[in-house]
């Protein structure tokens, strides 16, 4: 393919001309991401049979799990950054490759040691290439056509989550509990393979026009040494000392992280991430408001998935199906969320805040109705119509906030913004799921299974009212800057 180097403006003409094979090239960029959104989850419902299989400790299959979340955390913000610098499609071409080879080595890891380090390769893999996929948005699309690109980027975000537990559940199913985990890992080879083939094809190389030759490398280490340090306690499964000590270094990494940037770009030369960045409109409020609510919303599959198994006995393609109406309601009104964006703006994202909280709380009224009736088999009919209504609040959250976060950032810039941005999100993700699995458990010790599911749902609920706090803020001042 040819290689391109469009002007940093956004509004210039290179910049302007659609590229006949946009669509194609986003359709590829988003089989990669579903690729390792689904490891999220598919994994989960693996555990068991990995358990026996590998002999595994609990502190292994904690770490087959957080292992991932912390290395794709870690190389987000560096990844974009090199897209921006050297080519997206190169640092895609490479994320599917890594992640790719490492999914054949954990399904065929002889011990749990090996399965563990090839999920912790994994992450590096999709983390690598998915800050790509929001920069291909941002320099493929403009207009009104960016938003209904990112409503796709939802949709496959809700599809994902949908069948990760029952694709799992069915690859289980058919190849049985021995060896059944490891066609878990083994389907991303074709997928990986193919995905390559098709980037080289459909995907245009693209670099900043001017050439970066100071990658900032002391600013990637401050910033993994910050994200490590701020993961790592959220991520572990025991709070102990150390995870303090590595809390506060990883606050005073960040803090060292922001002067360094700042102190570089004072002398004119080219930090790992613009810290004027944040004062492009919609920016920081849409990175706020993300943190929060991947805080949020992240928990509802975790508490559900441990109140249908190890409360009400549901096997995990059952719990995966009880689940399911939320994932499907994102990944539909995502697509509509997309395209309401550019015309709704913030309006978009706050309606969707409000449909989640309502939705939740109605789950949760809805299990405590079911448990005071004897239902507790029934659990899951109770509670699809409130997981449908939250899960379609969710689809016009995520998609339609990144589209506005990314509205006015250059292009050139668009991988290590969206960098930025999922980092907050994982970050998000940890420290949600860290505190609502606290609460459960807290709530299991102290009485029942529903009371313990209460617990987490109301945790969830608190921190979506807190994102919807930021979204109406964020609404009103953009209100008034209109008026002024």
């Amino acid at each position: 393919m040819t290689e391109r180097q469009p002007s940093p403006q956004a509004g210039s003409a290179a910049a302007e001309t659609p590229d006949p094979r946009r669509w194609r090239a986003l359709s590829v960029a988003l089989t990669a991401g579903f690729m390792t959104l689904l490891d999220v989850s598919i994994v989960n419902v693996a555990l068991p049979s990995v358990r026996t299989a590998l002999d595994a400790s609990a502190a292994q299959l904690q770490w087959i799990v957080s292992g991932y979340a912390l290395t794709f955390g870690l190389v987000l913000v560096a990844a974009g950054r090199l897209g921006d610098a050297r080519g997206r499609r190169t640092m895609f071409v490479v994320g599917v490759a890594v992640f790719t080879g490492a999914s054949v080595v954990a399904g065929l890891a002889p011990t749990a040691s090996w399965l563990v380090a090839a999920r912790l390769v994994q992450g590096v893999g999709g983390g690598i290439l998915n800050p790509q996929v929001s920069g291909l948005v941002q320099q493929l699309f403009r207009g009104a056509e960016r938003g209904r690109a990112f409503g796709r980027l939802g949709t496959t975000i809700g599809i994902s989550t949908a069948v990760g537990p029952v694709l799992g559940g069915v690859i289980l199913s058919l190849a049985g509990p021995q060896h059944g985990w490891r066609w878990v890992f083994l389907v991303n080879l074709p997928v990986g393979l193919l995905t390559i083939v098709l980037a080289r094809r459909f995907i245009d190389q693209v670099r900043d026009p001017e050439p970066v030759r100071d990658l900032d490398p002391v600013g990637a280490l401050l910033l993994g040494a910050g994200v490590v340090g701020l993961l790592w306690p959220l991520v572990s499964d025991h709070w102990q000392g150390v995870d303090a000590v590595l809390l506060a270094a990883g606050v005073l990494a960040l803090a060292a992280f922001v002067a360094w940037e700042r102190r570089l770009g004072a002398r004119g030369r080219a930090p790992m991430v613009q810290l004027s960045l944040f004062s492009r409109p919609g920016y920081t409020p849409g990175a706020l408001l993300g943190l929060v609510y991947f805080s949020g919303f992240t928990g509802v599959f975790f508490v559900l998935t441990l109140f249908f198994q190890n409360g009400l006995g549901y096997t995990p393609l059952q719990a995966g199906l009880a689940i399911t109406p939320f994932a499907l309601g994102s990944a539909v009104s995502a697509t509509v969320g997309g395209r309401l964006v550019s015309r709704q703006g913030r309006r978009v994202v706050v309606a969707g805040l409000v449909l989640v909280s309502l939705g939740l709380a109605a789950t949760d009224l809805a299990i405590m109705l079911a448990a005071s009736r004897g239902a507790g088999s029934a659990t899951g009919w109770w509670v699809a119509a409130p997981l449908l209504l939250a899960g379609l609040g969710s689809g016009l959250v995520i998609s339609p906030n990144v589209t506005l976060a990314l509205q006015e950032v250059p292009v050139h810039q668009a991988g290590t913004a969206g960098g930025v941005l999922q980092t907050g999100q994982r970050l998000g993700t940890a420290a949600g799921i860290a505190l609502v699995g606290a609460l459960y458990f807290r709530g299991l010790a102290a009485g029942d299974a529903t009371t313990a599911v209460q617990h987490g749902l109301w945790a969830i609920v608190t921190l979506v009212l807190a994102a919807l706090a930021i979204g109406v803020v964020d609404l009103v001042r953009r209100g008034r800057s209109a008026l002024a």
